[in-house]
């Protein structure tokens, strides 16, 4: 290969560069910023991510697996994972291959930032070489992967659900710009490249459109437009890139360089935050995974509309979502990317609720603290346990009679922390954005807990467990939901189960499975009660029971459509019973399935040999 332009440039490459030097300049710019509102121990953090060879080696494999072969997506949905995966890899490759050639074939243009690029139009094939052919043919694969990517895209736009989409999201003026010039790239691509073929040699696929169209045009006239179209739709993306969802194409990288490096949300759109939300894609796969869709007028509060609003800095919109979300968890879950959308709408509603006046000065009163202090300290080396029940168990007792009747059963030494009443963990003041009193309740129960001598704490409740062990400081004490705990006690044989010839669905709940990632004890207890049956959503994509106090305003109308749907697919398998292990979720579903539903622990408690502990 040689060149064949003078100088190796032509003006058809200036809407490129353009393009690229407006998108580098507005990347450097966001950058510094983000790095300037994240908190001075966050970059030091970052800092030293950077230079921890197994945080190096965990950010190069998600930034393969996540930004360039979509293995989430693959999980989910093998055509849509082929869709994305064949555009991002398939263009990182034709870049990667640009380069190399460039190196190998004309050194001297290394370092022209669009010689790669428009590679093609600027050299002239001298002969023949099999090196060269090897080029030529991965360039032409992996365009055509790209094509056939670009294709599914176009049809996914019309017909989403052969996707596995119900429903996606409505473009904005910008989505569009960038989704017809994305569009137009490689199509535009291929056509530069095949009238070239005859100059500058082709593969099997660009050489094939030489074939075709030298018969009609018969000599080169045609090739500068078709590359100054191409240079034009690669400026044009470019510069609405900034601007639409497709900016996630390079802020993914950097949000998984922050995420690695343990990273959190503090402000709802400085910082890690505004990486999160310039990373989302767009993709629309929350508006199906959000429970509250079941009527199709919620659907403008999902998690992808929220951040389009954060990013229009529209501070009515958002607050509106931000106050109507369940925070069930489960658009985060399935995300791709995996946005924290739940901690940047607690992080909005902090600039909400913050404001308003409180008093929790009675906590540090003397003789005024609610919950008495336990004495667990005799006899070191023996088992110590604190049950906290929480405020949501209170208000169904039989899961506390349930709870008792199991420990008595297994011969435990308990301290019922909030039999006469008692604080609350301070789970809802968080949701509710009140930080600052969330602290004060954390402290004072901190203060009850680590003076009780326990080493052992049980919780029925989930949201209490993801509380305690995400913002609570207990060292030396193993915090268990009653699932785990029961599970323990099954394994060591201090209690006994029967089998019995019921058949049951277990429900999971929102903070206990995609909140605290415990999904099998429950089910591996279920097995030893009776026959477990599938619901139809379950696992990490289980329906929120609508019961969630995350919402500050959903109404009771659409929290029942919630329960309904919830209800729906827990009973496509015709269970005889519901199984769950959150006291919310046990009393929103009790009030509305016509089949029994009850607490992992009762159904426990109803089946325990009695006398045959071991």
């Amino acid at each position: 290969m040689k060149d064949r332009i003078i100088g190796g440039y032509d003006n058809f490459v200036l809407p490129f560069m353009a393009g690229v030097i407006f998108l580098g300049a507005y990347l450097l710019i966001g950058f510094v910023r983000i790095l300037y509102n994240i908190p001075s121990g966050d970059r030091k953090k970052l800092l030293i991510s950077l230079i921890t060879p197994k945080t190096i080696l965990k950010n190069i494999r998600d930034i393969i697996c996540d930004c360039l072969i979509h293995v989430k997506i693959f999980k989910r949905k093998a055509l849509l994972g082929y869709m994305h995966a064949s555009i991002a890899f398939g263009w990182f490759m034709l870049i990667l291959l640009g380069h190399i050639e460039v190196a190998l074939f004309v050194p001297e243009r290394n370092g022209i930032l669009y010689y790669p690029v428009f590679y093609r139009y600027f050299v002239a094939e001298q002969h023949h070489t099999i090196r060269g052919g090897f080029f030529f043919f991965l360039m032409d694969f992996f365009l055509l992967m790209v094509l056939s990517g670009i294709t599914l895209a176009i049809i996914k736009r019309f017909r989403s659900i052969i996707f596995g989409m119900k429903r996606t999201t409505k473009p904005s003026l910008a989505d569009r710009i960038g989704l017809y010039a994305l569009w137009s790239i490689f199509p535009l691509r291929l056509l530069a490249e095949g009238f070239t073929a005859g100059i500058s040699g082709g593969g099997f696929l660009t050489n094939s459109i030489h074939y075709v169209f030298a018969s009609f045009f018969g000599n080169d006239l045609n090739i500068l437009p078709t590359w100054w179209a191409y240079s034009i739709a690669l400026g044009l993306f470019f510069f609405a890139m900034p601007f639409s969802r497709y900016m996630h194409i390079v802020t993914e990288t950097v949000l998984i360089l922050f995420r690695n490096a343990g990273l959190k949300v503090t402000k709802p759109r400085k910082g890690f935050a505004e990486a999160e939300i310039y990373s989302c894609p767009g993709c629309g796969l929350c508006i199906d995974a959000c429970p509250m869709n079941v009527l199709k007028k919620n659907v403008k509060y999902s998690s992808v509309y929220f951040i389009r609003f954060l990013r229009r800095h529209n501070t009515r919109k958002i607050n509106e979502i931000a106050q109507k979300c369940l925070m069930c968890g489960k658009c985060s879950s399935i995300c791709p990317v995996s946005i924290d959308s739940c901690g940047i709408r607690q992080a909005q509603r902090e600039t909400i609720t913050n404001i308003l006046p409180y008093d929790y000065g009675f906590l540090k009163k003397p003789g005024l603290y609610p919950v008495p202090q336990p004495d667990c300290s005799t006899d070191p080396g023996k088992e110590k346990v604190l049950y906290f029940a929480g405020c949501m168990t209170h208000l169904t007792p039989a899961i506390i009679k349930a709870m008792t009747g199991i420990f008595d059963a297994a011969g435990t030494d308990y301290y019922f922390a909030d039999e006469n009443g008692g604080l609350c963990c301070g789970r809802p003041l968080m949701l509710a954005g009140k930080t600052r009193a969330a602290r004060e309740v954390i402290e004072a129960n901190t203060k009850m807990i680590m003076d009780s001598g326990c080493n052992t704490m049980i919780l029925n409740c989930p949201i209490c467990l993801k509380i305690f062990r995400e913002e609570y400081s207990l060292k030396g004490i193993r915090i268990l939901h009653h699932s785990e705990y029961i599970e323990e006690l099954i394994q060591k044989k201090r209690i006994n189960v029967k089998k019995n010839n019921m058949s049951y669905v277990y429900h999971d709940p929102c903070e206990l499975g995609r909140g605290c990632g415990i999904y099998e004890p429950p089910r591996n207890i279920i097995k030893m009660l009776g026959e477990l049956k599938k619901a139809g959503k379950e696992r990490k994509e289980s329906i929120c029971c609508g019961g969630s106090l995350g919402s500050i305003t959903l109404n009771y109308h659409d929290r029942n459509k919630i329960t309904e749907d919830s209800l729906d697919s827990l009973i496509i398998n015709n269970p005889e019973n519901i199984v769950t292990a959150c006291p919310l979720c046990y009393k929103t579903f009790g009030n509305m399935a016509e089949i029994p539903v009850m607490d992992l622990a009762q159904a426990v408690n109803k089946n325990i040999i009695k006398n045959k502990q071991i």
